[in-house]
């Protein structure tokens, strides 16, 4: 990351308001300020890193346990049927704000939005090759 603190550091801090939902040692939460849906979340580790991968595994952890202590608080107080989790890695990715982060977007009946993804049918050679090297690259 860059010497420059991000809009997310930055609201961490206190600089800039929010309306928070969860803080620990570790996260942040608030309110997305431009909701796709009721209820959009962010939720963002304290430690400043761009990339998901960056991050200590204690950052990683506490992130995991937060989302799904949101996510079902969101459910229960929004009646949302369903939500979206979604993070983004590096501009090629949607990446806006460079500090990881993750939208929890509720799902209702009547919503529309989507993901514009087009899938395509996997090579199951090139697969079970990707998986291997994949695999074995991890420490």
């Amino acid at each position: 990351m860059t010497s420059e603190k991000s809009i997310f550091t930055r609201i961490i801090e206190g600089e800039i308001p929010c309306f928070k939902v969860f803080e620990n040692d570790y996260v942040y939460s608030f309110l997305d300020i431009n909701p796709v849906s009721h209820g959009h979340v962010l939720v963002i580790p304290k430690e400043p890193a761009q990339f998901l991968h960056e991050l200590s595994p204690e950052s990683s952890s506490e992130l995991g346990k937060a989302l799904s202590i949101i996510s079902k608080s969101i459910t229960e107080v929004t009646g949302a049927t369903s939500y979206n989790i979604i993070q983004n890695n590096g501009s090629q990715a949607g990446q806006t704000v460079f500090h990881v982060h993750f939208h929890i977007i509720p799902k209702y009946p009547e919503s529309t939005h989507s993901f514009p993804w087009k899938t395509t049918e996997i090579d199951k050679k090139e697969a079970s090759e990707l998986a291997q090297k994949i695999s074995n690259n991890m420490e």
